[in-house]
């Protein structure tokens, strides 16, 4: 078992590191978001168009990439929603018996369906090099490639929470 709780020692390190580089990109979202508003408004004002479709995209790009990248790191971190009503009333023990399950019937399956589906969406993505129909609008296949690394991060993670609930359970911490 010690194998695995380095393991997953590992993949926890890399969940926390993407989230940290995760940081920039909301920086990025908000800015984003600030030049759409103020573009739209006094363009609106002026006359001229200060917005763009790019720019537009861009932010729900950004958007795309904290939601598809953040998800191990939120797992990680256990910030999932889940009913904490509930949760919170069991014994530790239940929650850890709770953590397990799920991560291996719910997390883990879960991830690999996205993954298998989610190959052939992509790959057919890449092979006609896909933009976005708008005019000015950007490329999609990069960004839809994260749906592949998003669900492998969040596919190792649920590994980790795993190990680190089997783990737990047998009184190894």
């Amino acid at each position: 078992m010690t194998a695995l709780r380095a393991f997953s020692h590992c993949i926890d390190a890399i969940s926390e590191a993407v989230g940290l580089g995760l940081r920039w990109v909301a920086l990025l979202l908000i800015a984003l978001g600030v030049v759409n508003v103020f573009g739209r408004y006094l363009g609106a004002q002026i006359g001229f168009q200060l917005s763009s479709n790019a720019l537009l995209e861009a932010q729900t790009q950004a958007f795309a990439v904290l939601f598809l990248l953040g998800a191990s790191d939120l797992l990680r971190q256990d910030g999932h929603i889940r009913v904490d009503i509930v949760h919170s009333h069991l014994s530790a023990r239940a929650r850890g018996w709770i953590d397990l399950i799920g991560g291996l019937l719910v997390v883990i399956p879960f991830s690999l369906v996205m993954l298998v589906f989610g190959l052939d969406y992509v790959e057919r993505s890449w092979s006609r090099l896909e933009v976005s129909p708008n005019p000015g609008g950007l490329p999609l296949y990069p960004i839809k490639t994260l749906i592949l690394v998003g669900f492998t991060l969040l596919l190792l993670q649920g590994l980790s929470q795993v190990i680190k609930a089997a783990s737990w359970l047998r009184g190894e911490t």
